[in-house]
């Protein structure tokens, strides 16, 4: 496929440029070993904790703080008391490996950044919260092949819309890039935009969501790297 002409990319931060999400997993996984349910099995247990992981993504945001909010309310909800300050220092033990650690980026990531910034002008957009997504960008190396990067608390149609007024560009000519079609590929749709699919096999459940198969301007790619094919 011919490369297209020089056009505005939007890049996701999280399981896009950098694992993310693989981190809180192995962090449910530690919870539910220690939780050792009498009665539940560790899927049961992990449907409770992704309804109230929803409800508070809504009231709180997102993050490690919102996370160790819903495991503590999990506990909670299946002990049918409230947490003791043991319980909750236990949980913040197993999950002291979120807080801190080294951005590890996808294979080829630095490379075709490298390459893409020569061609068209390059965007990050992420959501979470602010002061732990700043860490993050501050960590990555990345952040030279940007014009700007966005930490924004939700990422829907409004705020593609927002991002386009921001940077004066047309939406139909610009492509969000990213691994979750929940706010990455169906938003940026519905503002105008086209889209580029990457999936990752540890995109958080709440991010996932169904893509319309005959849409031709969402392009899905197995790979970081295949962007230079298309861009």
């Amino acid at each position: 496929m011919p490369r297209r002409d020089a056009a505005v990319l939007i890049f996701d931060a999280d399981d896009t440029l950098w694992e993310n999400n693989v981190l809180f997993e192995r962090v449910i996984d530690d919870f539910l070993t220690w939780l050792d349910h009498p009665t539940l099995d560790r899927a049961r247990i992990r449907a409770v904790l992704d309804d109230i992981e929803r409800a508070n993504a809504v009231a709180h945001g997102y993050g490690s703080k919102v996370f160790l909010r819903s495991l503590g309310e999990c506990l909670e909800k299946l002990r049918e008391r409230p947490a003791t300050a043991r319980e909750r220092t236990e949980i913040e033990q197993l999950a002291a490996a979120l807080i801190g650690h080294q951005v590890e980026l996808m294979p080829g990531v630095a490379e075709t950044l490298d390459d893409l910034a020569g061609r068209h002008e390059l965007l990050l957009l992420t959501k979470g919260e602010r002061e732990e997504q700043q860490r993050k960008l501050d960590a990555c190396g990345l952040l030279h092949h940007f014009r700007s990067a966005h930490i924004v608390p939700e990422k829907d149609a409004d705020t593609y819309r927002w991002l386009a007024r921001e940077h004066a560009f047309d939406p139909a000519a610009a492509w969000m890039i990213g691994n979750s079609p929940r706010s990455d590929i169906l938003p940026a749709r519905a503002a105008g935009m086209n889209a580029v699919f990457i999936p990752n096999e540890n995109t958080w459940i709440l991010e996932h969501d169904e893509l319309d198969p005959s849409d031709s301007q969402v392009i899905r790619l197995a790979a970081f790297p295949d962007l230079v094919q298309h861009f």
